[in-house]
């Protein structure tokens, strides 16, 4: 069901094909010309638009023109009487979704208007796939660590309502799939999940990227956008670390935080989005707002329920139970034979620091099931020989000696960035896609960790 905007000047047809319209479910918004009909549409959140061809002040055409230059994912339909069909087909052509001649057969008018109402949920389905597979193949929180159980209660209990929440975590950790969680235990399980990481796109495109852009907003701009808070509507937007987002462009999102209205790049009209926000971070945004980094009341906003995801190191027990989970997914994805581990191979494993987290461990399996040529996996098939491992108390302790820790991640980094810099003869973008960073962070572990290059 949906909500309907129809435009009609002949007040008892409009009547009667609103009260069929709203027998079977939808909502109906009634405008008896065009300029009423168009800032109704500004105004609300319409699913569908039913108007009829020939309008006191303006062409239906007129209409459709400005309703597809306002939101091209909303369906048209038009409406003709004999005589006007040429013009009606004419209007398809122009992006019309089809058009009903009068008088118009109430059966037909809910069957095309059903049609066109699937229509645009599977195009922004088709959308919002093509995210999805650019996102993590393996949806699913795998463990069953002290730790990880904990962040998963405290995910299920905010699920069941609206609040924003912020998830805290490295890099790594499986932040995206807790907001998934969340998002499909929540009320909005039936609309969509939209992600988008904050780190990963330029500064001067992120905004176009959340909220969509009009057609010659900027050079480049050849067509209208529609942005990632329009597509979450009703859902769930994910802003992955959001901790390196632009502070002229946080004032933007604590806006529609406050209002649910925004603007797209280019635009004067505003658009309403119903989202809930779970956001995610790997900063310490408390010191971020003390520098002036982050905005506090953005903070504020952000922080009414915070989750702490537990890095890797933490909850050790869980690497055996993520190794057979990555192996069969591989195995399968590769149709390789590859069984079991040998003792030593696990050993290591379990030792490694895991700096880079699951997602480490989950490149580091399936590199082995690569070189694996056998059923076993052995210790030359990891790539982890060059790292400094962890000793057994620390192993026992579950990995909670950060100092130690923290060493080891150092040192494993600077050995996998040294690496990854040579297979891509030294291009950072390359290599920032690689280790899936921000091209800003890589070169700032690079100055840090003294690897700069004459």
């Amino acid at each position: 069901m949906g909500t309907i905007l129809l435009i009609e000047d002949n007040e008892r047809m409009a009547q009667v094909l609103a009260r069929h319209m709203e027998i079977e479910g939808h909502t109906v918004v009634l405008a008896k010309d065009a300029g009423t009909g168009l800032e109704t549409f500004r105004q609300h959140k319409v699913d569908l638009v039913l108007t009829d061809l020939k309008l006191p002040d303006k062409s239906g055409l007129e209409v459709l023109q400005a309703i597809k230059d306002e939101n091209p994912m909303v369906p048209v339909v038009m409406m003709t009487a004999h005589g006007t069909i040429e013009t009606a087909v004419k209007a398809v052509k122009e992006g019309a979704f089809d058009f009903l001649q009068k008088p118009v057969d109430p059966e037909h008018l809910l069957l095309t208007i059903g049609k066109a109402l699937e229509t645009r949920q599977l195009v922004t389905e088709n959308i919002l796939l093509k995210e999805e597979l650019l996102q993590s193949r393996t949806a699913k929180l795998v463990g069953r660590s002290s730790l990880l159980m904990e962040a998963q209660e405290k995910a299920k209990k905010v699920a069941a309502g609206t609040t924003t929440v912020l998830l805290l975590g490295e890099s790594g950790t499986g932040k995206e799939l807790f907001a998934r969680l969340i998002h499909d235990l929540s009320p909005r399980k039936n609309g969509a999940f939209v992600a988008i990481n904050c780190a990963a796109i330029p500064k001067d495109l992120l905004e176009s990227e959340l909220f969509g852009h009009e057609r010659g907003s900027f050079t480049g701009a050849t067509g209208r956008k529609i942005g990632k808070f329009e597509l979450a509507d009703e859902g769930t937007i994910f802003l992955d670390e959001i901790g390196d987002m632009d502070l002229g462009l946080q004032a933007k999102v604590l806006r529609v935080l406050e209002g649910d209205r925004f603007m797209r790049v280019g635009g004067t009209a505003k658009v309403k989005a119903d989202v809930r926000v779970v956001a995610a971070t790997n900063k310490d945004l408390e010191a971020a707002v003390s520098k002036q980094l982050f905005r506090a009341d953005l903070f504020y906003r952000l922080n009414v329920f915070p989750i702490v995801i537990p890095p890797l190191r933490e909850r050790r027990e869980d690497i055996p139970m993520l190794v057979e989970h990555f192996l069969a997914l591989y195995t399968r994805e590769m149709k390789k034979d590859v069984k079991d581990w040998s003792p030593e191979a696990m050993d290591m494993l379990v030792r490694h620091p895991w700096s880079g987290n699951v997602r480490e461990l989950q490149n580091c399996i399936e590199r082995a099931v690569i070189l694996c040529e056998g059923q076993t996996v052995k210790p030359e098939h990891l790539g982890l020989t060059a790292a400094p491992m962890v000793s057994d108390e620390e192993v026992a302790a579950g990995g909670n000696l950060l100092a130690v820790g923290s060493a080891a991640s150092r040192a494993a980094e600077i050995k996998l960035i040294e690496r990854v810099l040579r297979e891509t003869g030294g291009n950072k973008s390359r290599a920032a896609e690689i280790l899936q960073v921000s091209y800003k962070t890589l070169l700032t572990k690079i100055k840090d960790y003294g690897l700069e290059r004459e």
